[in-house]
């Protein structure tokens, strides 16, 4: 039949080999496509839970910038959202809540923290805090008033949940 049709069969197998890749590449767009909405969300959930304005009095120079956020695939329901919290000196964040566990890696300065129940406690750069859920985080704040402070946080969480709570 390829002989009839003037066409060679090694001609008449690149053409599979292309359609092949063409639905391979289709395929993964679709895939894509249907994630991306997704993730796209969970950004803008995350950066508008926690980057709302979360100061009384604290410093213009504190920010929450998103750095990951991804679902795991291997815990259904779960997702891992990484940020970078900045704080300028003085800044601090109200007391909050988070929905899910929180490790805080301190990358910059020194950062106070206290969680209900507990004690005041100053964090330097390589030192890490851990919050359960629900956890109430009275202090958040940078421990100069001169310098920078810095650390990375991760959450682990309920996919959709408000990862902040703020407590009035």
């Amino acid at each position: 039949m390829n002989i009839a049709l003037g066409r060679s069969p090694a001609l008449n197998h690149d053409w599979r080999q292309l359609a092949l890749a063409a639905a391979a590449g289709l395929m993964c767009a679709l895939a894509i496509a249907r994630t991306l909405p997704l993730t796209v969300n969970a950004a803008i959930a995350v950066t508008d839970t926690l980057c709302s304005d979360s100061r009384a009095a604290g410093s213009p120079l504190d920010k929450v910038e998103l750095i990951s956020s991804h679902a795991l695939p291997n815990v259904a329901g779960k997702r891992v959202t990484i940020v970078r919290v900045t704080y300028g000196p003085g800044g601090f964040t109200r007391p909050h809540r988070h929905a899910g566990s929180v490790t805080a890696y301190i990358t910059k300065g020194q950062v106070r923290s206290q969680l209900a129940g507990g004690p005041v406690e100053t964090f330097a750069v390589g030192q890490s805090f851990f919050e359960p859920p629900g956890a109430v985080h009275l202090v958040s704040a940078n421990a100069s008033t001169t310098e920078m402070a810095e650390m990375i946080a991760v959450f682990v969480a309920d996919e959709g949940a408000q990862l902040t709570t703020f407590i009035d």
